[in-house]
């Protein structure tokens, strides 16, 4: 970028940022970096400018450098939820185009800062990331590429099984004495009699409250409560994990902690910067030509989309909608408190839902039919297609189905069935990970069924 254009950006992004907060806006410090479509695309692939290597990224970066090339899509900017905060802006943009792009920024930065999502976030997560990525690489040369290369297959797999909570997840009691049961399991010879199920020694220590019961009984067996957070249970207790494996899934489990606020806050994070992109955009002092090329611009950031909900509008429409009926002060308030699932549950309204004109669809038979535009059950759809951040919602309920040191998982279902292809695909990685069989019950056509895979194939029941 010639000297001249970088000078006038860094007047636009010092006017921009003294409007910004003039709003009101709370950001960290800003750096940025102009950067080509190569590292721009890399670093979306990736999620991040620095990450550990594996094939998924770069098919990844294959398709939406493809796009890029093609002129289908493209990708004008990255931020970073770190402190201070990144963004880079990719090379070749106008000016007009940075200035938008710097505005939208900088309210992301805000959404980072304040909204209670982000409040566990590790605003250093580029250090440890580049910390994870020679560690991996460390385990690819003592074990070989392949061999890491196919465990994080099975960890990617699960990774959006976690438990995202605000407090610190919580842990299981008594892990002294499973951790030295799970090693006597692991250590028994092979064939023969059954070695001593790991459980027992727990089930006496409180036989007052409960006993070893199946899950599918209803009572409670191990763990005493339905675990969400699979990924981190597997890694302490499964016995067929060596130390590199689970120090490779605690520290992609830490990674997954990172990205998930982003994935409950999607629509009010991209409505937020979108509805202060527009409002910081109009107190500058654009020529006619910027004028033009911001409108062609924004529109084609926040118009609605005939094939897919588009998060950017329905967020800034839903925010623009809240200052309506209250006033500016209000959507700060909404901005710091909620997620996707309570924003629109709470203030998608029947009068914005009618303006809008949505609508719920399902295919019946080769055709895409509305099936109902009642607003409540539009409302009610779209917050159920948001709860866990999009992916389903799935628990341990027993780590010892059958006496057997068995995997049995239920799919909370709420109207939104699994995909069984993808299903199908992944139980032979939780498999790899546990070492024993594994069962997941679900609801398929309106009727119970347990899909379980036994290191051969698997089968499908109707209950």
């Amino acid at each position: 970028m010639p000297s001249e254009e970088i000078n006038a950006l860094e007047r636009a992004i010092a006017e921009i940022t003294e409007i910004a907060t003039g709003f009101g806006l709370d950001f960290y410090p800003m750096r940025y970096e102009i950067c080509p479509a190569d590292i721009i695309y890399t670093f979306g692939a990736y999620g991040m400018p620095t990450r550990f290597g594996h094939w998924s990224f770069g098919k990844t970066f294959h398709k939406m450098k493809s796009q890029y090339d093609f002129g289908l899509s493209k990708i004008y900017e990255l931020v970073i939820n770190s402190n201070p905060c990144y963004a880079f802006l990719l090379d070749g943009n106008s000016l007009i185009q940075n200035k938008l792009i710097v505005a939208h920024v900088l309210a992301h930065c805000d959404f980072f800062k304040n909204n209670m999502r982000f409040s566990m976030s590790n605003r250093d997560m580029v250090e440890s990331m580049s910390a994870t990525a020679d560690r991996i690489a460390g385990y690819s040369v003592i074990y070989g590429t392949d061999a890491v290369e196919r465990f994080i297959d099975s960890v990617l797999a699960i990774q959006e099984h976690i438990d995202p909570s605000l407090i610190q997840p919580r842990k299981l009691g008594k892990t002294h004495l499973l951790e030295a049961k799970m090693k006597e399991l692991k250590d028994a010879p092979p064939g023969g009699s059954k070695p001593a199920n790991p459980y027992d020694e727990l089930w006496n220590l409180d036989k007052s409250n409960s006993g070893p019961q199946e899950a599918s009984s209803g009572n409670r067996a191990f763990p005493p409560e339905p675990e969400k957070d699979i990924v981190w249970f597997i890694q302490q207790y499964s016995t067929v994990l060596e130390d590199w494996q689970r120090d490779i899934m605690t520290m992609l489990h830490d990674e997954m902690l990172y990205f998930w606020p982003q994935m409950e806050t999607k629509i009010m994070n991209e409505g937020w910067a979108s509805y202060w992109h527009q409002r910081i955009v109009r107190e500058l002092d654009l020529t006619e030509e910027e004028t033009v090329e911001y409108a062609k611009l924004n529109s084609s950031v926040v118009q609605p989309s005939r094939q897919s909900l588009n998060p950017y509008y329905l967020g800034l429409k839903i925010f623009e909608d809240i200052e309506r009926r209250w006033d500016r002060e209000k959507i700060f308030e909404v901005r710091e408190l909620e997620s996707d699932t309570s924003f629109i549950r709470s203030y998608l309204s029947k009068e914005l839902v009618n303006d809008l004109d949505l609508y719920v669809f399902e295919k019946k038979g080769p055709e895409w039919k509305i099936t109902d535009k009642a607003w409540e059950n539009v409302r009610d759809q779209l917050v159920l297609a948001r709860v866990n951040g999009g992916s389903p919602y799935l628990v341990i309920e027993d780590a010892d189905f059958e006496k057997n040191g068995e995997l049995f998982i239920t799919h909370r279902y709420e109207s939104i069935e699994l995909d069984l292809k993808y299903l199908e695909r992944t139980l032979p990685h939780i498999y790899s990970l546990w070492g024993r069989t594994v069962h997941l019950q679900t609801v398929v056509e309106d009727k119970k069924a347990r899909f379980s895979y036994d290191g051969k194939k698997v089968q499908r029941k109707f209950i």
